[in-house]
């Protein structure tokens, strides 16, 4: 129903910058909430920002250096990686909870990326 399709990962040094970008597509109403989350090796995975409604969520280990973003005529979502560190890297996993349609309304679904790869390294 709803698919999700995400970009930009790739190999940066430390203090570059990487932009991953998640496209959605299917019979979306709305969406209640847009993000990033990232699973580096060996660890859980873990919020790395979200837009919930106009409200923007950030983890301390990336406030001031991560900047999510929106555009929801193109039904995607963006987070702005600068000043990267060895240790933001993970597999970033786009999510989202997006209102659809169904045979008693609409429900709210939420689905996550294939994910991407972001490697810091020198």
């Amino acid at each position: 129903q709803v698919q999700l399709v995400e970009s930009g990962g790739g190999l940066v040094q430390p203090g570059g910058s990487l932009r991953l970008s998640c496209k959605a597509s299917g019979s979306i109403v709305s969406f209640n909430a847009m993000g990033w989350y990232r699973q580096a090796p060996g660890k859980e995975r873990e919020l790395v920002a979200e837009i919930i409604s106009l409200s923007t969520i950030y983890a301390d280990s990336v406030k001031g250096r991560f900047t999510i973003s929106r555009d929801n005529a193109e039904k995607s979502v963006y987070v702005q990686m600068n000043s990267l560190k060895p240790e933001d890297t993970a597999v970033y996993y786009c999510n989202v909870r997006a209102v659809v349609p169904n045979d008693q309304g609409y429900r709210v679904l939420e689905v996550w990326g294939q994910g991407t790869l972001v490697t810091v390294s020198s």
